[in-house]
């Protein structure tokens, strides 16, 4: 008998820690998510009406950080640039796409590249300190990246750079 109460128990402390988990708000568009090391997810996220752009690191979907404030301002924070050379693999076609941003004493850069050479994607983010130029490369697992950094090239959001990270 006590055993199923403590079953019960256990469902219901379970179904209740997920309803407390953080969740991406309802208003928002997933432009590039992706999971890293150690239970980690990166999410770059806007509002659906435009009216902010926003980083956050997540940790067993709880936000560890999260850039900049949630107000058209946010838009200005960030920098888009890319580099497309097509013609596949005869060509050693690249699509690399990057959003940087600065935050205290380190420069974030998020990744999304293809290589027609070896026909690879990659994701992840840089994190770099700029006093010490020291980089900490956070390599994303392809498999569970949703969204994708090209729409920056038509969407007008941010300002194109011609800043390359490679």
């Amino acid at each position: 008998m006590y055993k199923s109460y403590f079953f019960l128990w256990l469902i219901w402390l379970c179904f209740a820690a997920s309803l407390n988990a953080q969740k991406i708000p309802s208003n928002e568009e997933i432009m590039l998510s992706f999971a890293i090391q150690n239970g980690k997810t990166v999410v770059l996220s806007k509002d659906q009406n435009d009216s902010y752009l926003i980083y956050r690191l997540l940790v067993k979907n709880k936000v560890e950080f999260e850039f900049p404030q949630k107000d058209k301002t946010s838009f200005d924070q960030f920098k888009y640039s890319y580099y497309l050379r097509g013609g596949g693999k005869i060509n050693e076609g690249l699509d690399l796409n990057y959003i940087a941003f600065t935050h205290k004493n380190f420069k974030y850069v998020i990744y999304d590249t293809y290589s027609a050479v070896d026909e690879k994607s990659e994701v992840g983010i840089k994190v770099i300190n700029i006093k010490t130029q020291k980089i900490n490369n956070l390599k994303g697992k392809i498999k569970t990246r949703k969204g994708s950094l090209i729409d920056f090239r038509f969407n007008e959001l941010l300002k194109i750079d011609d800043t390359l990270y490679e």
